[in-house]
């Protein structure tokens, strides 16, 4: 009889633990158009998956009339499950108990789950819904966002860590998500910022509001810090599932490979790319017209669009894809793009992706503003991410690759394991109009017809380098093929290297140009 009590007891504080900050709290949060945080774990985990520790947790904090209060598992929720049959360490704060806010035993719970994924080398995913920093609880609570951020270091590169943004992030809370792998942003509902409209306007006496401060459009449009935006919650954790789908538990691993299926009969390679070099076109159908099935989910899509990087399938495999997009700025490289490209090359590298790289640009961006952006800092970081990874890596020149822009985008020089090029790639130190100016400068300013004398020098130039047989003459080129050969020797490709080691210098580790 005394169990069936105690059994009945342990229901009933479970209850009141899942009810979080009570009814009222619970209706606000969802008048926000927010689910709550346990529903939130159970609309992303596998049926029956989710099983949870440290229901119970109360806090230590004594001070400012805390010893009265009762926060049901001090506003954060941590527990493992499944997704898609694969497990995952999860946590989700619960911005109906005290906002959220982290104390003490707050991010001892976080902490917890974060060393689990680790020992157990399974995915860790972060729901943030908090006010920030429990004031009441002074500097514990700045301890335990260091301990925080001190795990998301460690976990880097072995496990791969996701942060949902579904709530207000701010002040030193955004820091966990900028060090973990990819982070997901929901349309009015996500808000990243390290210092509050409140504090700008007291400090700077300007008017801003907090979704044009950091909403989700800001940081999948402006800043960059967010990989993925969606509409809704429900979008947002299918793009989560999906995510999970191309990528491996962990860096002993490599992703599940799935059936092989082609392409799509209406991607037609071989009429994507223009005749005309000066023409754009969408890199993405290049990619669906190679791609498993012409499926290619793209990362970082609002953000550096001159450039595209994301996940598609070879045979099978999961790929990472990183190319220039003519259709923006003509593909070329900039401050942002490199950024975005070298860490994606990192991520593909630490989680054993082949790395496939199509390449059309005219170099580098020039100009005063991206000199003084720091162009050289930021452009040598693709450079570094080339050279320094490891997996195989495959480069395809689709058409233009002048100068600094070849070197980088996973060349030869860069120890790629095959280079090819279809017959419209140019490869030259700059374009033809350019290099002819140069050049031929006093022949065509001493020519009775100067623009003639001009545009003979031109076609010249163009005969002479834009075409792929020069580098290939060289070795640079493995070899020159039709687009419509591109993807069985790409699937070749992947297959010959799939046991590729490479010997490293030893050291601690490399000094990227951070």
């Amino acid at each position: 009889m005394a169990l069936k009590k105690q059994i009945q007891e342990l229901h009933k504080r479970r209850e009141e633990v899942r009810m979080g900050g009570g009814e009222k709290a619970i209706e606000k949060q969802e008048a926000m158009g927010k689910m709550t945080a346990r529903n939130r774990i159970l609309a992303l985990l596998d049926t029956d998956s989710f099983q949870e520790y440290d229901m119970f947790v109360q806090h230590e904090a004594r001070d400012f009339d805390m010893a009265k209060k009762v926060l049901h598992g001090d506003g954060v929720i941590i527990g493992t499950g499944t997704i898609s049959g694969q497990p995952v360490c999860i946590f989700a704060q619960d911005f109906t108990v005290a906002g959220g806010s982290l104390g003490l035993m707050h991010s001892r719970k976080i902490t917890k789950i974060m060393d689990h994924s680790l020992k157990m080398k399974v995915p860790l995913i972060g729901i943030n819904d908090s006010g920030g920093a429990r004031i009441q609880e002074g500097v514990n609570s700045l301890a335990g966002y260091g301990e925080i951020f001190f795990r998301n270091t460690l976990a880097s590169g072995v496990i791969p860590q996701i942060s949902v943004i579904l709530g207000p992030c701010a002040g030193g809370a955004v820091y966990s998500p900028a060090l973990t792998d990819f982070v997901f942003v929901v349309e009015n509902i996500s808000k990243m910022f390290i210092t509050g409209p409140e504090v700008i306007k007291t400090v700077l006496g300007e008017e801003i509001s907090m979704e044009d401060l950091g909403g989700a459009r800001v940081h999948s449009e402006i800043t960059g810090n967010a990989h993925f935006f969606a509409e809704n919650e429900p979008d947002c954790f299918d793009q989560i599932k999906k995510l999970l789908s191309y990528i491996p538990a962990n860096n002993d691993r490599k992703a599940a490979k799935c059936s092989a299926k082609p392409p799509r009969a209406g991607y037609k390679i071989g009429e994507i790319v223009p005749d005309d070099p000066s023409q754009p076109y969408d890199v993405r159908d290049v990619i669906r017209a190679i791609a498993d099935e012409s499926d290619f989910f793209e990362i970082q899509e609002n953000w550096a669009a001159n450039l595209v990087i994301g996940f598609g399938r070879m045979n099978g495999e999961t790929c990472g894809f990183v190319c220039n997009q003519p259709l923006v700025l003509a593909g070329v490289l900039d401050v942002d793009s490199s950024d975005k490209a070298a860490r994606f090359i990192r991520y593909c590298d630490a989680f054993n992706i082949p790395i496939i790289t199509l390449v059309d640009l005219p170099g580098y961006l020039p100009g005063v503003d991206q000199e003084h952006a720091g162009v050289i800092r930021h452009g040598a970081k693709i450079l570094y991410a080339y050279s320094e990874a490891s997996v195989p890596k495959l480069t395809v020149i689709l058409r233009k690759a002048y100068g600094g822009g070849y070197i980088a985008m996973g060349s030869r020089h860069l120890r790629a394991d095959f280079v090819f090029a279809w017959p419209t790639a140019e490869v030259a130190v700059m374009g033809p109009e350019g290099a002819a100016n140069i050049i031929f400068r006093k022949e065509i300013t001493e020519a009775e017809n100067p623009e003639e004398m001009r545009q003979q020098k031109v076609k010249e130039y163009k005969e002479k380098f834009a075409n792929p047989y020069v580098a290939a003459s060289r070795g640079y080129i493995d070899s020159v093929i039709a687009p419509e050969e591109t993807r069985n020797i790409l699937l070749h490709a992947i297959e010959v290297s799939g046991e590729k080691a490479v010997s490293l210098p030893r050291k601690k580790h490399g000094i990227p140009p951070f």
